[in-house]
C-alpha cells in the first residue's frame, strides 16, 4: 500500500473515531461541569477539525500540474499539516491552560463525576482503536527504526500527526481522569483544573514538534540518508558513469522525489550512448527509490578541481 493510501486509512479511522469522542466529551462536560471533560472536548473538537484538514490537503495535492505550479500541487499536505498543528496549539493547548488556571483559581463542585469517568474510558477505547490503526497503517513506511525516528524522518505528513494527535490524546485521557479521580477522593475540585492543565501542556508540546517537523516539511527536505546511498550506487554503472559529481534532491510531495545530479562520464562515449545510459540509470534509481519522480541528470567530465 502506498504511504498515500496508508495514511488516508489513518486518517479517516482517527475522524470517526474523534467526532465521536468530541459529541461525548461535550455531552459529559455540561453534564458533571468538569473542566478537565471540556479541555478534552475542546482537544478532540480541534483532532476531529485536524483530520478533515488532513483530507482537504490530500484532496488539494491531487490536483494536476499547471502553468503556475509545474511541478504540481503535492506541497499541500505538507501546509494543511502544518496548519493542523497551529490549530491544535491554539484551539487545544491554549484553551486548556487558560481553562486549567481559571479552574485552579476558582475551582467548581463536579456533578455527575461517575458519568464523566465512564465517558473517559470509552474515549480511551476508541483512541486506542485509532491509534492501533495509525501504527498498522504506519509500520510498512516505519520500517526497522523506532517510532520516534519515523516521525522526525517521515516525509509523509499525515501519518506523524495522526500518530502524535491519539498518542497526545491518550495522555490528555490519562490526565483528564486522574484529575477527575483526585476531586472524588479528595473532594477538591483544584485537581480537576490541574489535569487540564496538564493537558494543556502535553498539547503545548505535541503541537511545537508538529510545527517544527511540518515547517521543515513545507521549506524542502531532501531524501533521506538511505535513499540518497541508493540514489548515488545506481546512477553509477562502472561503465557508462564514473562516479556522481553533484547531487541534490528535494520531496516536491510526500510520495514525489526531485533529484538533480551532475555524473561523470566515461571518456570516448557517443551521444546515443550518453543517452541511453541516462535512461538505464533513471530506471535503476526508480527501482531503488520509489518515490524517485522527476529526474535530471547532466553528463559531464570529472575534474579534480569541479565546482
Amino acid at each position: 500500500m502506498s504511504s498515500g493510501g496508508s495514511s488516508t486509512t489513518a486518517i479517516l479511522a482517527a475522524l470517526g473515531a474523534n467526532a465521536g469522542i468530541t459529541l461525548a466529551k461535550f455531552v459529559g462536560a455540561v453534564l458533571t461541569g468538569s473542566s478537565s471533560m471540556l479541555a478534552e472536548a475542546m482537544h478532540s473538537l480541534a483532532d476531529t477539525a485536524n483530520e478533515a484538514l488532513l483530507l482537504l490537503g490530500k484532496r488539494r495535492a491531487a490536483h494536476p500540474p499547471d502553468a503556475v505550479h509545474q511541478f504540481g500541487y503535492g506541497r499541500n499536505r505538507y501546509f494543511y499539516s502544518f496548519v493542523v498543528a497551529l490549530v491544535l496549539f491554539t484551539m487545544g493547548s491554549l484553551f486548556a491552560i487558560d481553562e486549567g488556571i481559571t479552574k485552579i483559581r476558582r475551582p467548581e463542585e463536579l456533578s455527575s463525576p461517575v458519568v464523566a469517568i465512564a465517558i473517559l474510558l470509552i474515549a480511551m477505547v476508541l483512541e486506542t482503536f485509532s491509534l492501533l490503526t495509525a501504527r498498522r497503517e504506519s509500520q510498512p513506511l516505519k520500517g526497522r527504526g523506532s517510532w520516534w525516528q519515523f516521525i522526525r524522518t517521515s516525509r509523509n505528513p499525515e501519518l506523524p500527526v495522526v500518530l502524535l494527535e491519539d498518542s497526545g490524546a491518550l495522555v490528555g485521557l490519562a490526565f483528564a481522569f486522574t484529575g477527575v479521580g483526585l476531586t472524588v477522593l479528595t473532594g477538591d475540585a483544584r485537581w480537576d483544573g490541574v489535569g487540564t492543565l496538564a493537558i494543556g501542556i502535553l498539547l503545548g508540546v505535541i503541537a511545537v514538534v508538529l510545527i517544527v517537523e511540518m515547517k521543515s516539511l513545507l521549506i524542502g527536505e531532501g531524501a533521506t540518508p538511505e535513499e540518497d546511498r541508493a540514489i548515488r550506487s545506481n546512477l553509477v554503472d562502472d561503465t557508462h558513469f564514473d562516479q556522481v559529481i553533484h547531487l541534490r534532491t528535494e520531496y516536491l510531495a510526500p510520495d514525489e522525489l526531485l533529484i538533480a545530479a551532475k555524473v561523470a562520464v566515461r571518456p570516448g562515449l557517443t551521444i546515443d550512448d550518453v543517452a541511453t545510459a541516462i535512461d538505464a540509470a533513471e530506471a535503476r534509481v526508480r527501482a531503488a527509490v520509489p518515490a524517485a519522480g522527476v529526474m535530471y541528470l547532466e553528463p559531464d567530465l570529472y575534474r579534480p578541481d569541479h565546482s
